[in-house]
This record gives structure tokens, sequence and C-alpha cells, in this order.
């Protein structure tokens, strides 16, 4: 099961939402909940791994925080001296809500693909293909 693919192609997949493997877009079922696993290769999104969205947490947070420091940034040096604090302190609040959901499904995706790139899918990472799955359509 295992593909030969450029480091590229992948964390490029996992950046549009497919699965990093084979390129599937049908690997969320919404915004926020994802499948088992791929519904063209079978692949676990979760590594078989309780603990795997862990590195996906950490992706998001990292990302989520710098978006909101240098939002603040940008909008405090732009409104220099006469800042607005109160629509500030109240817009990046807004901000360190909203961010992290909206990067949730990427985050999760390039945690996979990173995982896939230092530890290349092996059988035990693929579930049988289930013929009622909405198949994958590229």
């Amino acid at each position: 099961m295992r593909r030969t693919t450029s480091p590229a192609a992948i964390l490029g997949r996992a950046l549009a939402r497919r699965c990093p493997h084979c390129g599937c877009r049908q690997v969320f079922r919404s915004w926020l909940h994802h499948r088992e696993a791929c519904p063209s290769c079978g692949l676990r999104l979760d590594r078989g791994e309780p603990d795997f969205f862990v590195g996906a947490y950490t992706i998001n947070l990292i990302a989520a925080e710098l978006l909101v420091v240098v939002g603040g940034l940008l909008v405090l040096r732009l409104s220099w001296p006469a800042v607005p604090w109160d629509a500030l302190m109240w817009g990046l609040a807004g901000l360190m809500v909203a961010v992290p959901v909206v990067l949730y499904p990427y985050s999760r995706q390039l945690w996979l693909a990173t995982d896939l790139l230092f530890r290349p899918a092996e059988s035990d990472d693929f579930l049988p293909l289930v013929t009622d799955e909405t198949s994958c359509a590229n």
C-alpha cells in the first residue's frame, strides 16, 4: 500500500482537505467531523491511535495564536497612536474563538500528512473498503 509521492504533493493534498495518501476529497463528513477512513484508499485518518489528534491540536493552537498575534500587531501598527483598545481587545477575542474552528480541518490533515511523511503508511494503517460509503470523486 506504499505510494511514492513527493512531500509537496502530500502536503498540498492535506492543505486542500484531501486524503494525503490518495487525494480523495471525501475525507470530511462536515467541517468539524472526519470519516474513520478514506473512502477511496481505506487509510485510517487517525492512524489507529486514540491520541493522534494531539499533533493536530498543537498545529491548530500554534497557527491560531500566531494569526491572532500578527493581526493584533498589524492593527496596533496601522492605528498608532490612536489605538482603539476596546475594539482591538474584542476583535482579538473573537479571533481567538473563530480561528481555531476555521483552521481545524487544515491542521488535522496537515498533521496526518506530516505523520505520513515521517512514518509511511503500512498495511495496518488501512481498513477494508466499505461499499456503502460514498466513493471518492476526485
